[in-house]
């Protein structure tokens, strides 16, 4: 609760900072507000409490999540340093849409009643339309915002006639009210069908993922990797607490759309990945791919599903982070045609000048695949034993298979960066933006190690 006042007070003061004659100001007074809304979130815990007509709630899961997501931000953020990578003319603007944007994004996870996440989910997609096209001198940026807006706003429409197929059904949206009339029930169906039609899109789960590739290419690196992060942990706990409040009662319905999606979302997302030359378009099939993995967390035990899916939430998004990071400090240090170069072939010969970013980028990239001694391989392994649990062992073999698949792509990269060829020139690093990336790697391998720091939360 106080954290979303805290971020739509500070993202209005946010837009004032741009009246500022020096803007380098901007920066530090921004990371300052979103460590405050992170400071104040911890404020109710061990005290849940309902809140806006009771269509909010807050207990220690929605500040956990929370947290994950604001720290999130806040890594991303730095990585930035003031968005001097990219000759913006009001960084105020930018900094002011990503804390109204988190305000959406709590609302995801703290939602009781199906308005308040319609409201969650359009207010974090109005910031992440602008700020895709944020680079406005790049035409594939302008491209991407367009293709993102339209697709999202079907989804958005989609999404919302769900929600009205299950007022429909039940009378009320509330989120753990039950169908009672069994006349109503086909009403009851469409709302399940359509409503996770509307969030699967969110996360860019296949079959709903088409946008993805051409949007994570297009956008700014630094916006990319905050939607790849924040927008999907967002994302999945709000399809947790539909499916299993809202929908609780029809699992029969919706498990093989899950299992339909799952399989998909792990074929399609590592098979194509092999085939991008562009890192980023990489990262977003690989994203679908991890949302494959996600979505198999929902069908394994339902005790244990909301823990898994916020291990994998915080192993995704360090080596997510980490990856990204790399890239866009390594990408301006080569432009082509106007813009930075990213290409997998980028990091050829990266070690040669660049071992600190060599490192970090190779333990980033084996923790996506699944590497053991990194979070991702706990990650990978706690979905996989409770998705046994429920006897899912087809997909398990299917995502055992892809992960396979998945390590061939992810060493493709590394392997460039080991060449003994003249690579990219030395890479100076703030020392801010070192900081950030060491502690990012230093999450990965420390999560791998021990990853009952977190996992024993739930």
């Amino acid at each position: 609760m106080y954290p979303i006042i805290a971020l739509s007070i500070s993202g209005l003061l946010t837009l004032f900072l741009g009246f500022l004659d020096n803007k380098k100001l901007v920066f530090p007074i921004s990371i300052l507000f979103l460590v405050i809304a992170l400071g104040v979130s911890f404020v109710d815990w061990n005290a849940p409490g309902l809140y806006f007509s009771e269509m909010m709630a807050i207990n220690n899961e929605t500040i956990i999540f929370g947290a994950i997501i604001l720290v999130s931000a806040i890594l991303i953020l730095c990585l930035s340093e003031g968005f001097n990578d990219i000759e913006f003319s009001q960084p105020a603007e930018y900094f002011a849409l990503v804390q109204l944007s988190l305000v959406g994004a709590l609302m995801m996870i703290s939602f009781e009643n199906l308005l308040m996440l319609f409201l969650g989910i359009e207010i974090l997609s109005i910031g992440l339309y602008v700020l895709t096209g944020a680079d406005k001198r790049n035409l594939r940026g302008n491209e991407a915002a367009i293709k993102y807006f339209l697709m999202g706003a079907f989804a958005t429409g989609i999404l919302l006639f769900g929600i009205a197929m299950f007022y429909g059904a039940v009378g009320s949206f509330n989120i753990h009210v039950s169908v009672i009339d069994d006349t109503y029930m086909p009403f009851f169906w469409i709302g399940c069908t359509l409503i996770l039609i509307g969030l699967t899109f969110k996360i860019s789960a296949a079959p709903f993922h088409f946008w993805s590739p051409d949007v994570y290419e297009g956008a700014p690196t630094i916006f990319t990797a905050y939607m790849a992060t924040v927008v999907k942990t967002a994302g999945f706990v709000a399809i947790f607490k539909v499916l299993y409040s809202s929908f609780s009662t029809i699992t029969e319905f919706w498990t093989p759309m899950i299992v339909i999606m799952v399989g998909a979302s792990l074929i399609i997302g590592n098979v194509f990945a092999v085939t991008q030359d562009s890192f980023k378009r990489l990262m977003a099939y690989s994203s679908v791919s991890h949302a494959g993995f996600m979505l198999l967390a929902l069908l394994g035990d339902n005790e244990n599903a909301l823990g898994t899916i916020m291990f994998y939430s915080v192993a995704y998004s360090l080596a997510t982070i980490t990856a990204f990071g790399v890239l866009m400090k390594v990408s301006k240090h080569r432009i082509e045609k106007g813009r930075p170069y990213e290409k997998n072939d980028l990091f050829e010969g990266l070690i040669k000048n660049n071992g600190f970013l060599t490192g970090v980028l190779a333990i980033a990239l084996l923790s996506l695949a699944g590497i053991p001694l990194t979070a991702g391989f706990w990650g990978k392994f706690f979905v996989f034993r409770d998705a046994a649990a429920s006897g899912n062992f087809v997909l398990i073999v299917i995502a055992v298979l892809m992960s396979a698949v998945a390590v061939y792509y992810y060493f493709k990269p590394i392997i460039l960066s080991m060449k003994k060829t003249e690579g990219v020139e030395t890479v100076i690093l703030s020392p801010l933006v070192k900081l950030i990336l060491a502690l990012t790697t230093c999450g990965t391998i420390v999560l791998g190690i021990f990853p009952n720091l977190i996992r024993s939360i739930f």
